[in-house]
């Protein structure tokens, strides 16, 4: 007996969606990445701004020692979390490659320049000085306009765009259950101090509120984004704090204190990271479980630069590529100074750190004590939720 061509049709249809749900099933857990440029991956490739990573010698240690948009010699963050959990690096959102059965390992929304506040990233300022000594002279100051960036509420706005597109492929039930056993990291909050209210002296928001109150409003305004992120579905979230901001190279260089960090920086990062942990534990009290998971990325940070040599590194003060005092003067370019060694060095340009040292952080992130994940680490969130 024949069969109805439309009858054929419908059941390749039908096995094509069974065929996606058990890719699903069998695929490691999806990932989300929220953030700024310590996590982004590439999103900003694809955006007409200055806050980009695209050229030489970004990405001179990464797998095809090109740069692909990442603020790294080499691997992210998010890339060792992956790494970690015996997954690929997932896809900045705006890859085109970002579709089909790349979309079922999640997506990468994080942009450089980005802050907690709509207003953070509207401009970064590099200063650099006529002269800082008798035999060295600077270039100029740049003004950099940051305006063309994914703020948060895109990011959010975009993942839930993300989640209509799986809908799509897989089906409403199947996208819901992707994303709520997915894993997410926000990383967010450094740029609100360094990009926004230490960016000029009598910045707007400096004279809008001291800092205490300063650090109350953006915690405030950050658990409103975390709620967000939980009313679309997110079950898993890691939460990273700032690092300590004032030994950053750029810090050093612009506002470093007696030849030390930066001491208002720093009292900023001692004021925020507490409140930021208090805030989590409170969400989750009031959603009745551990959703959100606290990375006390400062102590992380603040071992291997109060103590450098015991991790490897030569120096946590110098970034491996740059200009100026500490190589922390402007942006990292073909031109900048390079070190020949980037293991030996714990930043690799004025803001970010090597690969090096993002492994150690990551490493804390899987296996750390309570002194660094609140309420446990990864590695143990990730043996729970294999249980369910």
């Amino acid at each position: 007996m024949a069969v109805p061509s439309g009858f054929v049709g419908t059941m390749l249809i039908l096995f094509g969606v069974v065929v996606l749900a058990g890719v699903v099933e069998a695929k490691s857990r999806a990932f989300f990445v929220f953030g700024d440029s310590l996590v982004d991956s590439g999103n900003n490739n694809y955006l007409a701004t200055t806050a980009r990573a695209d050229s030489p010698p970004y990405g001179i240690d990464y797998p095809s020692r090109k740069p692909t948009g990442r603020f790294s010699n080499g691997r992210n963050i998010p890339d060792l979390i992956s790494e970690g959990m015996g997954a690929e690096s997932v896809l900045p959102y705006l890859s085109p490659q970002l579709k089909g059965d790349n979309l079922l390992n999640g997506a990468n929304f994080a942009s450089a320049g980005i802050g907690i506040l709509n207003d953070t990233g509207a401009q970064f300022i590099y200063v650099e000085k006529k002269s800082w000594s008798s035999y060295v002279s600077l270039l100029m100051i740049t003004l950099i306009l940051q305006l063309n960036i994914i703020r948060m509420y895109r990011q959010l706005d975009y993942f839930e765009e993300y989640q209509q597109r799986v809908s799509i492929l897989i089906g409403v039930g199947r996208a819901k259950k992707l994303v709520n056993q997915a894993l997410v990291l926000i990383t967010v909050g450094g740029n609100d101090f360094v990009n926004n209210y230490y960016l000029v002296p009598y910045s707007a928001r400096s004279r809008q509120f001291s800092l205490q109150d300063y650090v109350k409003y953006l915690i405030v305004e950050y658990r409103k984004l975390l709620m967000r992120l939980y009313d679309l579905g997110a079950r898993r979230v890691l939460v990273t704090g700032t690092g300590p901001m004032g030994c950053v190279p750029a810090e050093l260089a612009m506002r470093g204190t007696n030849g030390g960090c930066s001491a208002e920086l720093q009292r900023a990062a001692s004021l925020y990271n507490p409140q930021l942990q208090h805030m989590i534990q409170g969400l989750n009290k009031k959603i009745g479980k551990d959703v959100f998971i606290a990375a006390n990325t400062a102590r992380m940070h603040n071992d291997f630069v109060n103590n450098p040599a015991a991790y490897g590194f030569t120096t946590s003060r110098i970034a491996c590529c740059g200009q100026g005092p500490y190589n922390g003067i402007g942006l990292c370019t073909p031109l900048s100074n390079l070190c020949p060694n980037r293991n030996l060095h714990a930043f690799w340009d004025p803001f970010h750190p090597t690969e090096k040292a993002n492994r150690i952080i990551v490493e804390q992130i899987m296996s750390g004590s309570k002194r660094y994940m609140k309420p446990m680490n990864l590695s143990t969130v990730l043996a729970l939720d294999a249980t369910k």
